[in-house]
């Protein structure tokens, strides 16, 4: 998700249950870093044979100049997530689920259903750290990885296939060590500024002026009250329809 100013008590938890998370040995290559001051040496990548994608930050559609990409921030969460599938599934459309590691481990049957529904899953850190562009290159490694193992594991085996640097807060290092995890770094055209809860009419009104900068729509199924989000899927999805848009993934 975009950064925001202010607290963000819902975070506030996810960072404490992050500090839980158990950092294992990584082998040595030009990405990772001898272990920081806070703790043991960097995380252990899920143990399964991967293709390095493109390093670049993705924001083009597989569906090509009329398609759009539906992105689903911070979940997942029980309340919100189910209504925004519901809506999904209503009209047929898939979309890419970036999710806190934190969140998906503690919702297996949601990351579950995710999958299940045809969507896609992508990486959003263990703890949403909007400032970890400025963290140790150790630090960004668990970060990404732990999500990684996090969010394999509650799917039942499926791994995500983009990464999200919270806030847009990529580096080049975490940008070559997702990639190279098969993770290809995924950014973003239209921030609907859900998250502020601006209302659904803000919301509809922010996609239909700002998708002409491109077709990767940023949503939010955690981190508070959703339901203007959920409206606001609801109207915007058959009108992308009928204006002759198709709906896809991110490019790989």
């Amino acid at each position: 998700m975009a950064r925001h100013n202010g607290t963000r008590g819902w975070y506030g938890k996810v960072v404490g249950a992050a500090l839980g998370v158990t950092m294992l040995a990584v082998g040595a290559s030009i990405w990772t870093a001898q272990a920081d001051t806070a703790g043991g040496p960097a995380p252990k990548p899920v143990t399964t044979s991967v293709k390095p994608v493109d390093v670049t930050i993705a924001h083009s559609s597989d569906q090509g100049a009329r398609g759009v990409n539906i992105t689903i921030d911070d979940g997942p969460d029980p309340t919100w997530t189910p209504q925004v599938l519901a809506v999904l599934e209503e009209y047929g459309v898939k979309a890419t689920f970036c999710m806190v590691g934190t969140q998906a481990q503690a919702h297996p049957d949601l990351v579950k259903q995710v999958v299940a529904a045809g969507h896609r899953l992508c990486d959003h850190t263990v703890s949403h750290d909007t400032g970890m562009d400025k963290k140790p290159v150790s630090y960004q490694s668990q970060q990404i990885l732990d999500a990684e193992r996090m969010i394999t594991e509650a799917s039942g085996g499926v791994r995500p296939m983009y990464y999200r640097a919270p806030g847009g807060a990529f580096t080049p290092a975490s940008r070559k060590l997702a990639a190279s995890r098969g993770m290809r770094p995924l950014g973003w055209n239209v921030d609907t500024k859900d998250f502020e809860r601006p209302g659904t009419e803000a919301i509809v009104a922010t996609v239909e002026r700002e998708l002409p900068n491109g077709p990767t729509l940023l949503f939010h199924d955690a981190g508070g009250d959703r339901s203007q989000t959920v409206e606001a899927l609801r109207r915007v999805l058959p009108e992308l329809k009928q204006q002759g848009y198709s709906f896809g993934f991110p490019v790989r």
